[in-house]
């Protein structure tokens, strides 16, 4: 029997480093936060001229059917293309069992109002949302069973939370103006603040946290400089 194996240290062995890729990874891009809205964009527009059930529905399916075939070609992920199936189901259940266009965007009003209360939550019990994301994308604690060493570094913490207030303010931006634009029936409204506060707002905000993270070398193991190989031989 030769030496236990060991798991080689991560590709990004600080807190920053793994934050910048993790949210890269998350994010998916312009392209990514396209093929999420457009195809609820796609029925609420088609819905609010013709109010037909059959049209809406099949002109966001057909947009979300060529937008999935064109990753399957490109054998790209479907994650994207799969998160508007599930966005563009709820907003046609809200719009068409009220028949008011402006209620397909409440599902994403509702779920950004629990985002915000969730992560200032998580800020204030020091269990950063940012950081459980950083946990699970650090590749040797996971497999180590230790998805969550980052918690006994004080500085970790630190860091997370200041980085999860960001998220806080981009929901609360989200409710601050969808909110009122809802309230008030304003559908055009409605719709190009889900363009202008999808991708855009998240490009801003992720400048804002890359700032934050630019001088940043904070370790994730919190016992030593840098992570080491953790040995996974008695797991």
């Amino acid at each position: 029997m030769g030496e236990p194996e060991a798991i080689a240290a991560p590709v990004h062995p600080t807190v920053e480093a793994l934050i910048r890729h993790r949210l890269g990874e998350a994010l998916g891009g312009l392209r990514g936060s396209l093929e999420a809205a457009m195809p609820m964009l796609v029925f609420v527009i088609v819905w609010s001229i013709t109010t037909d059930r059959n049209l809406s529905l099949g002109a966001a399916a057909a947009l979300t059917v060529v937008l999935a075939l064109v990753r399957l070609v490109q054998r790209q992920t479907l994650q994207f293309v799969l998160g508007s199936i599930i966005a563009t189901g709820l907003a046609a259940f809200f719009a068409l069992r009220s028949g008011d266009a402006e209620d397909a965007f409440l599902p994403g009003i509702l779920t950004s109002c629990a985002y915000l209360v969730g992560s200032l939550l998580s800020v204030l019990l020091r269990w950063p949302l940012v950081g459980i994301m950083v946990g699970f994308a650090d590749q040797a604690a996971v497999a180590a069973g230790d998805a969550f060493r980052w918690r006994r570094n004080a500085a970790a913490v630190k860091v997370c939370s200041r980085l999860t207030l960001v998220l806080v303010a981009v929901y609360a931006i989200r409710v601050a103006i969808m909110g009122p634009l809802y309230l008030t029936d304003n559908v055009a409204g409605l719709t190009i603040s889900k363009v202008v506060l999808g991708w855009p707002l998240w490009a801003g905000a992720v400048a804002v946290m890359g700032a934050m993270l630019l001088k940043g070398n904070t370790p994730i193991d919190p016992d030593d400089e840098l992570v080491q190989p953790v040995d996974v031989s008695s797991h």
